[in-house]
């Protein structure tokens, strides 16, 4: 119990004065209670917060078999057309189109047993949310980054708490970088390298000009508020305060900027292709560079929509000519960039689709929807990596050890950003409060 002296000789029946009660509940701070106290001062060191978590989302589901998961016994119309690699974990095994992989396997967790996809539909929404889309409440579920955006705000003023590198694609959902659902617009994705691209310099005014219409805006806070039913001028003041803070600061800028970092950083991360591929993304080598560096400058969130995975045809010339590669040497350098860096522990990075491919291969040397069961990998975020979770039957068409839920990888994630998914709410719509994950605890194996 705390006891403040008081010159009060008015004691209530536990032996303390009526005016050190009121100090205790108030701490003579304008009303300020003592779990208000503490509440703020937590959210201080909170919002201060380095960690982060990098997404990236694997455009139209790739195939887990050829990646993560071989099966070299099956059926030739099963196996494929890879050999399985050694890593330089002992026991565990990749594609042989992943040797940078390979060599720092010992820095991820493969996940060989993805499953909760409700269908074959190609939707990123899963992989954003964790959530079907089934059962939703108005407005959608708000993606990751959306999430963390309300629970924890910013870190910094000019730079974005969530970030997305998603240009715009023919599919619309495979040009999503997550979409802010019932939170709102003041809760969406800052795309940089999408529409904003050219809105995000001073122009023709001066920052002494920005801050007068600053200040004019400001004036009319009160009015706007008291009219507000909708949240939505809140979500519009949130608009207003990131535009200011990003324009009135190179910080982002400088994030953005890869051209800064030496020759043989960019050289290891490599350029790619910046031309969208089909309807689906670019396999841009840069953008893995760029969400290292926007972590570095404080977003919390950043998600990456790379290539096409969509392979119901020449899956395996697509593999190996078009996509395998560039996305070993891209997040494989991203990955031992971050280690290197010192930065692993507080960045967790994950890559996958939103589900798996036919075991069997058809007639067009393809591989067709497969939603029972996909994989991913995991990487940093302070998690005890070195380790395959889940395994698949010998065909990879099921899961029959530890199905791992979309779900459960999202609860990992945010106990990752050290956000407890068991007592952390946001506010729908309604006003009633929904928990960040439905009901998915943090995978045990890697805490």
């Amino acid at each position: 119990m705390i006891t403040l002296s008081s010159q009060q000789s008015f004691r209530l029946c536990d032996g303390v004065s009526r005016r050190g009660f009121l100090k205790i509940g108030a701490l003579g701070l304008g009303g300020l209670t003592l779990p208000q106290l503490l509440h703020a001062e937590a959210q201080a060191g909170v919002q201060n917060s380095k960690k982060s978590v990098i997404m990236i989302y694997m455009v139209g589901a790739p195939p887990h078999q050829d990646m993560y998961d071989l099966k070299p016994h099956a059926p030739s119309e099963v196996r494929g057309e890879f050999d399985p690699i050694e890593t330089n974990i002992p026991g565990i095994q990749i594609s042989e189109l992943m040797p940078q992989m390979a060599k720092i396997m010992d820095k991820c967790a493969p996940l060989r047993s993805v499953v909760g996809s409700p269908n074959g539909s190609h939707d990123s929404y899963i992989c954003y949310t964790g959530r079907p889309k089934v059962n939703e409440p108005q407005g959608g579920w708000p993606a990751l980054g959306s999430m963390v955006s309300a629970v924890r705000g910013p870190s910094r003023n000019d730079v974005p708490p969530f970030v997305g590198l998603a240009p715009d694609a023919g599919h619309p959902p495979y040009g999503s970088p997550g979409l802010p659902g019932f939170l709102g617009v003041g809760h969406a994705a800052f795309r940089p390298t999408g529409p904003a691209s050219a809105d995000m310099v001073l122009n023709d005014i001066s920052s002494d000009r920005l801050q007068n219409r600053g200040d004019l805006l400001n004036s009319f806070d009160r009015l706007r508020k008291q009219a507000d039913q909708s949240r939505l001028f809140e979500a519009a003041d949130n608009i207003t305060k990131q535009a200011f803070g990003i324009l009135t600061s190179s910080r982002l800028a400088n994030a953005l900027d890869v051209s800064q970092e030496d020759k043989s950083t960019r050289a290891r991360y490599g350029q790619g292709d910046t031309k969208r591929y089909g309807d689906g993304a670019p396999r841009n080598l840069e953008h893995f560079l760029m969400a290292r560096r926007l972590v570095e400058a404080g977003a919390r969130v950043v998600t990456l929509n790379f290539g096409r995975w969509d392979f119901h045809s020449s899956n395996f010339s697509e593999l190996k000519n078009t996509h395998l590669p560039w996305f070993d040497q891209g997040l494989s350098a991203l990955i031992d960039d971050l280690n290197q860096r010192g930065m692993a522990d507080d960045v967790a990075v994950i890559a996958w689709g939103e589900f798996g491919r036919t075991p069997r291969i058809n007639k067009n040397a393809g591989r067709d929807h497969w939603p029972q069961v996909g994989g991913g990998l995991l990487a940093g975020g302070g998690l005890r990596m070195g380790q395959v979770i889940g395994a698949t039957d010998r065909i990879a068409g099921e899961a029959v050890d530890r199905p791992i839920h979309f779900g459960e990888v999202h609860a990992t994630l945010y106990h990752a950003l050290g956000i407890n998914t068991n007592a952390t709410t946001v506010p729908d719509l309604s006003g009633r409060p929904q928990y960040l994950v439905d009901g998915h605890q943090p995978m045990p194996e890697l805490i």
